[in-house]
């Protein structure tokens, strides 16, 4: 442990943002009085988040230049036998990484809601809940034990619920929130019993004191079975990372958040949340290098996640459904990229997309807000002269989404796909072509979004339902009002600085981080201590580092490589579709309908869940309540009052008060005694002889 990290800056980080979000959420609201207006609300929730990001980024500096560690227990919430359930702060690579990731753009989100919900009568809520998923996010990624991970983890859940039904009078909204808590809690169910295994086996909950058994439990088996002990663990840990990180079955939450503000898409979807479940896979890495058969399940669900997901973004026309579809195929290469063991590659990956898909989704954003809160593609065009520098960050960020080289999303995406190449585990070979294909299937729906939105014929003056839509539910995105009042003409226009700002300082890391990072996190010492790999017997990031000669090395070469001429004919074949030759994806669609059906309604996951999984749940409910009523309460309880009636209602007429009555009782009950008594085992004696 180094002394240059003081426990009480640590403390600052999440507590910061949570005075912040105290502040906004109770006294900048009908709850407090309405003591502090807007712009006490985003001035002081914005001052807890710098602070969070300054503090956050000097103990990055010092990890990184003095080697600085944390691993601390700063209360003792109490012990239960010997288990002891403690708070406290472990600061590494990986965990000082995620400080800044999170609040960094955590910080861009805070100054982008200024302008995105400006109109918004729930503005300092807003303001409050964003501030207090920061705090409750840093509480998670600092954590050295694994009950303050479930809190963490949970208090995420809980603040993104909040924000994904922000507008709860609005249907759609109410539905995706209620969504997105149950399917979580179905990941969730799986996460805790890994954690009570880990409990049970190796009798603590503190990262340290688990890794140092985890040796130990590699030798059992699951009681009452021939099953590794390790691989139950690992897989009911994955299972809570697959809600958390929208990975398939569990990913049906994600597209349908994005029902509420696009600010917390940006903040949540995109950034922190959602890679909550690849922070804490990495994290647990000395676990799960244990068990080939867990890895092989990370590999194959994140190849799915990854490749089927982005075909769906293929079909989309919300410009928000396009980036989140985007969101869970990313997240579907982060996963793959922990299977096949390249734990550091993976939370790589999340940094730069933590960079460059904010940057989509608030420039997405940005567009809805120029044109008047209309969110359908097919509806736009033409946007670059009215929109240059939404158009030109948007541009920047699906370029390194698709991994053109420089740009950040190429050395993290590349970097994945290459080790997926170099692994044998089981999986292995179907990830590899999941991930190839991806990058096609990436490329062609990311830039079918940018051409149709930025180039073309000008069509925003052509829907006849923008503003219908937006208006039928009676809530609407903050600006809409704002804006068609400056807006006779419905000419789309620029964004005000306080979006556009977090859009070109969100854009700098998205050309940059990449280039500047790589060397250090994925072939040097930074993630020293954090992650572990069995190189002997999962050698893949030692393939990696032999086929590394540097950044622009790599970019060099990677214009010669698949993935990249993949990546071109993506880009190529969406301008000919939609900028030649419009006439052809509606011909397809002709021709494929029923692939298009398919994925129209995207596999039918939303239906079976909704027809089978939940209407057998409530008619499990229903039979539940049938016997709770007729059984329980009709049986058990009304019964049992009746039967003491019945017998209070017999001993009344024994009860007669008189004494001659009561000796023939007493008199009956002698005999009754002696007859048991004696005149049975003579009878016995006379059977046996």
């Amino acid at each position: 442990m180094s002394a240059t990290l003081s426990a009480s800056t640590l403390l600052a980080i999440p507590l910061a943002p949570l005075a912040g979000a105290i502040l906004a959420g109770v006294f900048g609201t009908a709850l407090g009085g309405n003591f502090f207006g807007r712009r006490w609300s985003h001035t002081l929730t914005i001052l807890g988040v710098l602070i969070s990001f300054v503090l956050s980024a000097s103990v990055l500096l010092k990890v990184i230049q003095d080697g600085a560690r944390f691993n601390e227990t700063l209360y003792t919430w109490m012990v239960v036998g010997g288990l002891k359930m403690e708070v406290g702060f472990l600061v590494d690579g990986l965990t000082a990484m995620m400080m800044c990731v999170v609040t960094f753009v955590s910080l861009m989100v805070h100054i982008y809601t200024m302008g995105y919900m400006e109109e918004d009568d729930g503005y300092n809520r807003f303001f409050g809940y964003i501030s207090l998923f920061t705090f409750a996010m840093l509480m998670l990624v600092m954590s050295n034990n694994l009950l303050q991970l479930f809190f963490g983890w949970e208090a995420v859940g809980l603040v993104s619920y909040l924000l994904i039904g922000f507008w709860y009078n609005k249907p759609t909204a109410v539905f995706a929130n209620m969504k997105a808590f149950l399917v979580n809690r179905v990941g969730d169910f799986g996460f805790i019993l890994g954690i009570g295994l880990i409990v049970a086996f190796a009798g603590t909950l503190n990262y340290t004191e688990i890794f140092g058994k985890a040796g130990d439990l590699a030798k059992l088996n699951f009681p009452g079975t021939s099953w590794m002990l390790i691989t139950v663990i690992c897989i009911c840990l994955f299972i809570g990372a697959m809600g958390k990180s929208a990975q398939f079955p569990l990913h049906v939450w994600l597209p349908d958040s994005m029902e509420g503000p696009t600010p917390i898409s940006a903040l949540i979807h995109a950034a922190t949340m959602v890679t909550a479940g690849i922070f804490m896979v990495a994290r647990m890495s000395p676990l799960f290098e244990l068990s080939d058969t867990a890895l092989s399940f990370i590999i194959v669900i994140g190849s799915i996640t990854a490749l089927f997901m982005g075909f769906l973004g293929i079909i989309q026309n919300d410009i928000k459904r396009v980036v989140a579809y985007s969101t869970l195929s990313q997240l579907g290469y982060m996963t793959v990229a922990l299977g096949v063991s390249a734990y550091s590659v993976a939370v790589f990956h999340l940094m730069t997309l933590a960079c460059f898909e904010s940057l989509c989704i608030v420039a997405a954003g940005s567009v809805i807000m120029g044109v008047h809160h209309n969110q359908d593609i097919r509806w736009m065009g033409g946007l670059r002269k009215y929109m240059p520098i939404t158009w030109m960050t948007s541009l920047i960020g699906s370029l390194a989404l698709i991994g053109t080289p420089l740009f950040s999303g190429f050395y993290s995406k590349d970097s994945i796909i290459e080790a997926v190449h170099e692994s044998h585990l089981w999986g292995a070979g179907f990830a590899n072509f999941a991930v190839l294909a991806g990058v096609f299937v990436t490329a062609f729906y990311s830039f079918r979004m940018y051409f149709l939105v930025f180039h073309g014929k000008e069509r925003f003056d052509q829907n006849p339902d923008a503003h219908h839509d937006s208006h039928k539910d009676g809530h609407h995105d903050s600006h809409h009002d704002a804006h068609d009042e400056h807006a006779d003409d419905h000419k789309p226009h620029e964004s005000p600085w306080v979006v556009t700002m977090p859009l070109i300082l969100l854009a700098i890391p998205s050309v940059l981080i990449g280039y500047l990072t790589i060397n250090g996190m994925l072939f040097g010492d930074f993630f020293k201590d954090a992650i572990f790999v069995d190189a002997a017997k999962h050698p893949t990031m030692k393939e990696l580092a032999v086929n590394f000669h540097g950044a622009m090395e790599m970019a060099v070469h990677g214009l010669t490589t698949l993935p990249f001429w993949l990546a071109l004919a993506g880009v190529a074949s969406s301008y000919y579709m939609y900028m030649v030759n419009p006439a052809l994806p509606t011909a397809i669609k002709r021709i494929f309908k029923p692939i298009f059906t398919l994925l129209e309604n995207k596999y039918y996951f939303d239906w079976f869940n909704e027809n089978v999984l939940a209407a057998g749940a409530r008619r499990l409910g229903a039979l539940l309540w049938a016997n709770d009523k007729h059984v329980i309460d009709g049986g058990a309880v009304n019964g049992s009052w009746k039967l003491v009636n019945l017998v209070s209602g017999l001993v009344r007429r024994v009860q007669t008060g008189y004494i001659y009555h009561y000796a023939f009782w007493m008199i009956a009950g002698v005999f009754v005694l002696m007859t048991y008594f004696v005149g049975y085992p003579m009878l016995n004696q006379l059977l046996i002889k």
